[in-house]
């Protein structure tokens, strides 16, 4: 299914992103590598070369940094003249957050905002004219669970992770007739980097793995999943093994037991 279409895929430096290139490079699509690491971006390419087998020529690596917004649409144009099209962008790039309300520098919710929303907004805008004008494209946001039930530790992670939902949802009503799908991926724990490198409440690196994460899905199994979702035009995937993922449907049936169930959490 993806062969030769062009697949956009930021944060594919590390964790989902990085799975997802090697998984969808295994069907030969021609992807577009972004993280701000590039000597990361690199690795990845190199990964996708050896271990799944794809052509160095349809593997481009390009850095960029989400929070730079006027850079992305010259961003844009570097995809386009390299390979002509985008057929999918999935906007993986991210940050969480450890850290109480109370304790957490106003900066720090500056920079989960830029980087989670933002950015993502940002880059969608660049690339939906192109994708308006072909009327055919596939757009995804890596959101999370968190995007749906308020966690302590998270307020500044759930609040921009509410937000791309809510974006990309009313994004999917305006789009979806003009040929354009919008899908938002939502995952529970993942065995990846993303609490290592969480900011703490001055904006410093988290640095170590919680128990949440070190117990939760491989990433590649993710991926997989991920994949067939996007595959199968799911508006909405949700992807995770733990009892996170049944939280998703006891927040829409019983929200008061589980405004209950997350104050444990504290």
């Amino acid at each position: 299914m993806y062969t030769n279409r062009v697949v956009w895929i930021t944060g594919a430096s590390s964790g989902i992103g990085e799975a997802l290139a090697l998984r969808l490079s295994r069907d030969n699509a021609r992807l577009v590598l972004s993280a701000r690491r590039e000597s990361e971006l690199e690795r990845v390419k190199q990964r996708c070369v050896r271990e799944e087998g794809a052509a160095e020529s349809n593997l481009m690596v390009l850095p960029l940094d989400v929070t730079e917004l006027d850079a992305l649409p010259g961003k844009v144009s570097a995809v386009l003249d390299q390979f002509g099209q985008i057929d999918m962008l999935i906007n993986n790039a991210g940050l969480s957050q450890r850290s109480l309300c109370k304790d957490t520098e106003l900066s720090v919710y500056q920079k989960l905002l830029d980087v989670d929303v933002m950015g993502q907004i940002a880059l969608t805008k660049a690339v939906l004219p192109h994708m308006l004008e072909r009327r055919s494209g596939h757009l995804a946001v890596t959101a999370s669970v968190a995007g749906k039930v308020g966690v302590p530790m998270r307020t500044g992670y759930c609040a921009a992770k509410h937000a791309v939902m809510g974006f990309f949802d009313a994004l999917r009503a305006e789009v979806e007739d003009e040929g354009i799908q919008v899908s938002t991926i939502t995952p529970g724990f993942i065995r990846t980097e993303i609490s290592h490198n969480a900011l703490s409440a001055d904006g410093s690196a988290f640095g170590k793995e919680d128990d949440d994460i070190a117990g939760g899905m491989d990433v590649t199994e993710c991926a997989e999943i991920i994949i067939q979702g996007l595959e199968n035009g799911k508006r909405e995937i949700p992807v995770g093994k733990g009892k996170e993922m049944a939280a998703l449907w006891v927040k829409r049936v019983a929200p008061e037991f589980m405004f209950k169930l997350v104050k444990k959490r504290n």
